[in-house]
């Protein structure tokens, strides 16, 4: 009896939340953001970047693509390195193997992390981007992973791309340090 009672408890227990949390450094913007990430919506792709932040891969990467007004892009680990070919930057993931599409009805609002792809939706790997505004037309079209709970001020800030592309010239805001949170 007793062990029947111990396993209601545990399956009525909450959940943990885990997270991430982002120190930034740049021209633009230089402080921490901390992300609850989704692991109920999202649970492979939670867990892929999860694997990436322990181990370290996202040190370092830069912000590649941030568009005025919709979002900020990072997480090329092949490619986004500081110090890399920036030319390059976007087009790598990392060595683990590309994520089945998990949409969701979690809508793409402000703070709002959801994963990068190709045009196939069953090709997001490591790179993500955080929304400054509201962006419902992907809604169902890319995969939520999580939301910004704290250090939208410093997101605001990171230093924009030029053009409707949104590349990033010059020296980049970088992502020094990524750690998991549980």
């Amino acid at each position: 009896m007793r062990n029947a009672i111990f396993a209601l408890s545990l399956l009525a227990s909450p959940a943990l939340a885990s997270g991430l949390q982002i120190e930034i450094e740049g021209e633009g913007a230089n402080g921490v953001v901390t992300i609850d990430l989704l692991d109920d919506v999202a649970p492979k792709h939670v867990a892929q970047i999860k694997a990436l932040a322990a181990d370290g891969k996202y040190d370092g990467v830069v912000f590649h693509r941030v568009i005025e007004g919709f979002m900020a892009q990072t997480g090329d680990v092949q490619f986004g390195k500081m110090g890399g070919d920036m030319r390059r930057a976007g087009m790598g993931g990392s060595d683990l193997s590309d994520l089945p599409a998990e949409f969701s009805d979690v809508p793409f609002d402000r703070g709002v992390v959801g994963m990068a792809r190709s045009q196939n939706p069953d090709s997001a790997n490591s790179q993500f981007f955080i929304m400054f505004n509201q962006g419902h037309f992907l809604n169902g079209q890319y995969t939520v992973v999580g939301r910004v709970t704290d250090g939208m001020d410093v997101v605001d800030t990171i230093k924009r791309g030029q053009g409707q592309s949104g590349s990033v010239t010059g020296k980049p805001d970088v992502m020094t340090k990524v750690t998991v949170t549980d």
